[in-house]
């Protein structure tokens, strides 16, 4: 089986504002380059925007609204512009400040989440982070990236999230591959750390934590990590941006992946077994 790139979500929701304003040029009876004239820009500005290649910004909606004799669709159009570039943000733009308000968005979507299903190939998830395991990542991120050092205050935000294992009927879902319990991502004294912390949660009502062996017969490859929250977003994250699916098609994508791959993990002691040999190994 196979899933959409994870960047299709925002290109649709693209070219679907692009479709809206060339509507909006059309029942103006404009061509466009009367439009272009219009907005004293050049003809072939209007073109991208209306393939959807380039995002307008707050002025030219205004602009083309204006030139439509349609004032009163600009609001509309603008908010949603707003939201598909939103959709996709690149990491450095995101963590321009540094990391902290990043990962207090993420406790306020975490907060309104009833059922999260997480598939992890690199790291364990935010919110099961032990502090040290989260200092050493977030050190690394912020070196890798050049952007502002508020690494104690961001690693804070991020362990705040663990609280939603235990209060508000939060349900999570988890999958690990077995990888993820063996990268060297922190100093050994981390490493078994968070393993040990993994084990500690496994017990929990609000959790379930499975691990996909080494050795399982695949039927979905690995794949980037992401998040599907309710049945709504999903949320991925690849090297450079943070990708949020909402096109309710490739949810169930995501959703569909998910199940296929938590048929191929193992629970229970099997799982406790595989996290015991990871931090064996660090001895």
């Amino acid at each position: 089986m196979t899933t959409a790139s994870p960047s299709s979500s925002a290109q649709a929701a693209r070219e679907a504002l692009a479709v809206r304003l060339t509507h909006l040029r059309k029942d103006a009876g404009l061509t466009g380059k009367e439009l272009s004239a219009r907005c004293g820009w050049h003809p072939a500005k209007t073109t991208r925007v209306q393939k959807g290649a380039v995002l307008p910004s707050d002025a030219d909606i205004r602009a083309w609204c204006a030139a439509c004799g349609a004032d009163d669709q600009a609001d509309d159009l603008i908010a949603t512009a707003r939201a598909v570039d939103s959709m996709y943000m690149e990491w450095r733009r995101l963590h321009r400040n540094g990391m902290r308000q990043v990962q207090q968005d993420w406790y306020t979507l975490h907060e309104q989440t009833r059922h999260c299903r997480v598939y992890v190939s690199n790291l364990p998830p935010g919110f099961l982070q032990t502090p040290a395991f989260a200092t050493a990542l977030m050190e690394q991120i912020t070196r890798f990236q050049g952007t502002p050092d508020d690494v104690a205050e961001a690693v804070a935000a991020r362990v705040a999230r663990s609280r939603f294992l235990y209060e508000g009927g939060h349900v999570y879902a988890v999958l690990l591959e077995e990888s993820v319990l063996h990268y060297r991502t922190a100093a050994p004294d981390a490493m078994r750390g968070q393993l040990r912390h993994l084990l500690a949660v496994m017990p929990l009502a609000s959790i379930s934590l499975g691990i996909i062996p080494f050795t399982a017969q695949r039927t979905v490859w690995p794949l980037e990590a992401f998040y599907v929250h309710d049945d709504s977003t999903a949320v991925v994250e690849t090297l450079t941006a943070e990708i949020k699916v909402t096109q309710p098609r490739e949810v169930a994508d995501y959703a569909k992946a998910f199940a296929s791959l938590a048929s191929m993990a193992v629970y229970g002691d099997a799982a406790r077994a595989l996290i015991q040999a990871a931090i064996d190994a660090l001895e």
